[in-house]
């Protein structure tokens, strides 16, 4: 089992506050005609002058803060995100810039699980704290998710995202205070199609085919197939988690899931039996927010008081490929 700290954490959302009804209007549509078929009330988007990683140093920031370290105490920065800033070189080697670590030899890279990026880098962190090859890892998600969304022809789909950013601290074991103990990532292939951006990387070359990048370059998702593949992985998942934990569904204190839509999050309370008080559901007023969902969620839970000592926390998500994916905490 892993037994990783939890030092610190940190979230900065976009610090615009998009309503769905701005959204009618544009779109020529009766007031609370998007927010009834996306769920969405309102997400943060960019503000003038922010960027991708001025949102991703903020958080960074916050949670070394929290943490009581200096940028130069990381041993390995992981940027943990869907999209990154370009393609080459990882925007994590840019964060690390951005955090003034120019001269510093640790090593700074990129972990892209999509929307399970973050737990994808939390064990890769505690692996490396286990094995003595780091003791602070710095975990940062940012996402930009608003861009190439397929406004005109699935406006429900693209209302569900907004941009923002999250970062974690770990380290080594702790005598007080939240701790990993498992992750868990599977993956079902057959579900590769299910959410795609086509575009952008080899696929399509856009000086040769420039009409089928720009055709591609939008984000696509067949929401009825992901249901129905999630659908019947995912209680199967969680019991599978939480027994390599040695826990209970009872057992479990609070339940942070991926915000990846209200309808998602209501299948989740409805198949996978948690209590509704227990699953933190921040969806509606935030959006889909990508990788950036689960750390920044767990940074509210934590801020709002709602993880005590001695709590037992789930962290439940999936992501395109399809993957389903999920980590476990106690305090």
């Amino acid at each position: 089992m892993l037994n990783t700290a939890l030092l610190g954490t940190g979230a900065r959302a976009g610090g615009k506050h998009l309503l769905s009804a701005e959204i009618d209007t544009r779109l020529g549509k009766p007031t609370g005609w998007l927010e009834g078929a996306s769920g969405v009330v309102c997400r943060p988007v960019l503000a003038d002058g922010e960027t991708q990683e001025s949102l991703a140093l903020a958080a960074a920031q916050q949670a070394l803060a929290e943490a009581n370290l200096d940028a130069a105490d990381i041993d390995l920065l992981l940027f943990a995100s869907a999209v990154g800033r370009q393609p080459i070189p990882s925007t994590a080697t840019l964060l690390k810039r951005e955090l003034g670590l120019t001269h510093c030899a640790s090593p700074a890279y990129d972990v892209n699980a999509t929307c399970l990026s973050a737990v994808a880098a939390m064990e890769v962190a505690a692996l490396y704290i286990g094995a003595g090859r780091a003791r602070h890892v710095l975990i940062v998600a940012s996402e930009i998710a608003t861009r190439a969304l397929p406004w005109t022809d699935d406006p429900a789909t693209a209302a569900l995202f907004g941009d923002g950013a999250a970062a974690i601290v770990l380290g080594p074991p702790q005598s007080t205070g939240l701790h990993l103990r498992e992750v868990a990532i599977e993956t079902w292939a057959e579900g590769y199609d299910y959410c795609a951006l086509p575009a952008g990387g080899t696929r399509y070359d856009f000086h040769t085919n420039r009409a089928a990048f720009e055709e591609n370059a939008f984000f696509r998702m067949d929401g009825h197939a992901l249901f129905k593949l999630t659908r019947t992985r995912l209680p199967d998942f969680i019991d599978r988690l939480l027994a390599r934990t040695g826990w209970r569904q009872e057992d479990v204190d609070l339940v942070i899931p991926h915000q990846a839509s209200p309808l998602a999050l209501e299948h989740m309370v409805r198949k996978c039996g948690f209590a509704r008080d227990r699953v933190v559901a921040t969806v509606k007023q935030t959006g889909n927010l990508v990788a950036a969902s689960i750390p920044m969620t767990l940074d509210t839970a934590r801020r709002e008081g709602r993880i005590p000592s001695g709590s037992k926390v789930l962290l439940i998500g999936t992501s395109a490929g399809v993957s389903i994916g999920g980590a476990t905490l106690e305090g």
